[in-house]
């Protein structure tokens, strides 16, 4: 199953992709992201995002992953935090997204990352009975937090105070 960087004449398709992954996860106006945003974040001379791409044999896209670097104070090691993993649906079951996981998997043991996380919405079932079967246990002690819109404004005032 070919998987592969994700190169510039891929943001099109890619923000398709994310759109895609909204509609489905029931926020299909809350994409605000634009191809220059994408593109920007993907391939600026030190890119903050890492994108791959599963392909069918064809070369059709079946699917993407988009991550990020995070870091482990306790590990003392950086991570890969997984942010978006999509496959089309009519390519689920036939192991795209396990093969888009296990090359992530083998970028963290490659460069001795000590760690691939990512979060999920708690009602999708299919990608949680997914992701035990690949053996990801999940973190129940642990609360997001978020800071967005006016409450971010706010609290960036409140740095200068």
């Amino acid at each position: 199953m070919p998987i592969r960087e994700a190169m510039p004449l891929d943001v099109p398709l890619i923000l398709d992709m994310i759109r895609e992954l909204a509609e489905y996860e029931r926020e299909p106006d809350a994409v605000e992201a634009t191809e220059e945003l994408i593109a920007a974040a993907l391939f600026a001379p030190q890119p903050a995002l890492f994108g791959l791409i599963a392909e069918t044999d064809s070369g059709e896209a079946a699917g993407f992953a988009l991550w990020f670097l995070n870091f482990s104070t306790w590990l003392g090691r950086h991570g890969i935090y997984l942010e978006d993993l999509y496959v089309r649906p009519h390519f689920r079951g036939q192991g795209y997204g396990k093969a888009l996981l296990a090359e992530l998997a083998g970028i963290c043991t490659a460069r001795g990352y000590g760690r691939l996380e990512w979060w999920v919405l708690d009602w999708n079932e299919p990608a949680l009975d997914f992701y035990r079967s690949i053996g990801a246990v999940p973190m129940d002690e642990w609360t997001v937090q978020r800071v967005t819109g006016d409450a971010l404004v706010d609290l960036a005032r409140a740095e200068r105070d």
